[in-house]
């Protein structure tokens, strides 16, 4: 791992893609796609049970005083990247297909990481506090307006069938296990925090789970046989693209709005990356009468291109920070 962190290449996008590759090769069928099917709702509710008692409310909150740095971060989030999807529709079907599109309008509408946020944010020596409140405020109000945008907005494309029946299943998967993880986390947050690599191996060993679940169902569907390779590479040049724009314009209004370096920074990795561990399981569960395989490939994509970019930045822009004061002596 070491030696690929040189590369910028995140080893959990390699068990990804690994986990595409199996399903290429091994899809689930019949029977076993049924357990399959049963295993991924079980995994997507433990994953948001686990949410629930990772994040703390409290500190959300308390951090809220600093509300022109959050409130950019969310708007560039909720609004910002909406805007941009709803304007890539011309796209379609020239460069992207009805499915595709779909998937890229979706990835964004999902809400920004927490821990690359945080990672790259303190490596570029930016204001770790404002985006530690930014990211997880970000996943907090992601668990409802998330879904609510997409009922909403991909309607109105009338290119997925996503109406208020699905509620019951958001709130069945994804709400009711979140709110339980946030009612025990008193009792359990130690215990997690004591086995911290055992949680994360339950945390991701979820979502390769969803993703095979996704991509197996997507080769019984032909998923590869619906795609060109011109598709895929224009669909890497969309992603590109976007993550330039958004990125681009992140940085003018920290600027422009009188923010810190430290609070553009936020601003930039907060408000300009998508979260898979989030969007993927949402996706199965609002998208479950949809060639989910061609709907998540672009939330797949973008997001391992925006770790490699932000590795970049956060590192470019580590070297070129002040150092730090050293501490006065002490008489």
């Amino acid at each position: 791992m070491r030696f690929l962190s040189k590369f910028y290449i995140d080893g959990f996008i390699l068990a990804i893609l690994a986990s595409v590759a199996l399903a290429s090769v091994f899809p689930a069928r019949g029977t076993a796609a049924d357990v399959v099917d049963v295993l991924t709702k079980i995994a997507i509710a433990l994953l948001f049970l686990l949410y629930g008692t990772r994040l703390s409310p409290k500190e959300a909150w308390a951090g809220l005083t600093h509300w022109r740095l959050h409130t950019v971060v969310l708007a560039c989030t909720f609004l910002l990247f909406p805007l941009l999807g709803l304007a890539a529709r011309f796209l379609v079907p020239s460069v992207l297909t009805d499915d595709l599109y779909t998937g890229l309008l979706f990835l964004c509408l999902v809400p920004s990481t927490v821990q690359s946020s945080i990672a790259f944010t303190s490596i570029a020596k930016g204001n770790v506090p404002g985006a530690i409140v930014s990211a997880t405020a970000s996943n907090l109000l992601g668990v409802f307006v998330t879904p609510l945008l997409v009922i909403l907005l991909m309607n109105t494309t009338g290119h997925a069938s996503v109406d208020f029946s699905s509620v019951g299943d958001i709130v069945l998967q994804l709400l009711v296990p979140f709110a339980i993880g946030q009612l025990i986390r008193p009792k359990v947050i130690g215990v997690l925090r004591r086995y911290a690599e055992p949680t994360k191996l339950v945390d991701r060993g979820s979502i390769l789970l969803v993703v095979y679940s996704a991509f197996s169902a997507g080769m019984v569907e032909g998923i590869w046989h619906m795609l060109s390779p011109w598709r895929i590479v224009a669909l890497a040049a969309v992603c590109c693209v976007l993550l330039a724009v958004i990125i681009g314009v992140t940085m003018l209004i920290g600027r422009f709005a009188g923010f810190s370096r430290e609070d553009r920074i936020v601003i930039v990795f907060c408000g300009s990356k998508k979260s898979l561990a989030t969007g993927l399981p949402m996706a199965t569960v609002l998208f479950a009468s949809q060639p989910i395989g061609l709907i998540v490939l672009p939330l797949m994509m973008f997001h391992q291109i925006q770790l490699i970019t932000c590795a970049a930045l956060a590192q470019r822009w580590a070297k070129t920070a002040e150092p730090e004061p050293e501490p006065e002596p002490v008489d």
